[in-house]
């Protein structure tokens, strides 16, 4: 009777100690990917395309479509949006500067780019296999479904770069400033005679 039992919690040890190398190895990859964002926001937008065309192919799962733009906006909020709310947390950490006199403080999102974009790519793997099961293909009105969406993005952009406006930040990053060097001066055109 006892090897029953050890078979049994030998074989869910096997099953576990597997599952971990296999997100040990999957870990690993994603690691691989972190600074390559432009190829991952390629590969990103080739599956946002696989499940449009799924979508329009079927003719079908406007309301996981839409939960999914839901979940987009939100997630989209979060990427533009500072880790410290100057409106809701005073805080003594690093905070966004208000005033041109102010000290240049970095801008740090709420949510970063890579967990942006993992959130995503996620979210449209998920939604890509709900569309083969017909128990989310709920029979709705899909135009005032994307009028409501819509509205809510204009309503949400529209706060959110008000916040911005206020607090005077920008949440993208619009490349290195680049140094040319010593600016000449005119005292210094002069030659020396030593």
């Amino acid at each position: 009777m006892e090897g029953v039992g050890g078979d049994g919690a030998s074989a869910a040890t096997a099953l576990n100690q597997r599952r971990h190398e296999l997100s040990k190895l999957f870990q690993y990859y994603l690691d691989k990917t972190t600074p390559h964002s432009t190829y991952r926001w390629i590969g990103t937008f080739v599956l946002a395309l696989l499940y449009a065309l799924r979508v329009y192919y079927v003719q079908g799962f406007y309301v996981v479509t839409y939960g999914l733009g839901i979940y987009i906006l939100n997630l989209l909020i979060g990427f533009l949006s500072p880790l410290v709310d100057p409106e809701l947390e005073p805080s003594d950490g690093p905070m966004l500067p208000t005033k041109g006199s102010d000290e240049f403080k970095p801008f740090i999102r709420r949510l970063p780019e890579f967990k942006f974009w993992y959130a995503i790519t996620k979210a449209f793997c998920v939604a890509f296999v709900m569309t083969f099961f017909s128990l989310f293909d709920v029979p709705v009105f899909w135009p005032i479904l994307l009028c409501y969406w819509i509205v809510l993005f204009v309503l949400t952009m529209r706060r959110q770069i008000t916040h911005m406006i206020k607090y005077r930040y920008i949440p993208f990053n619009l490349g290195k400033q680049k140094y040319s060097g010593k600016r000449p001066s005119a005292s210094g055109s002069s030659s020396r005679a030593d």
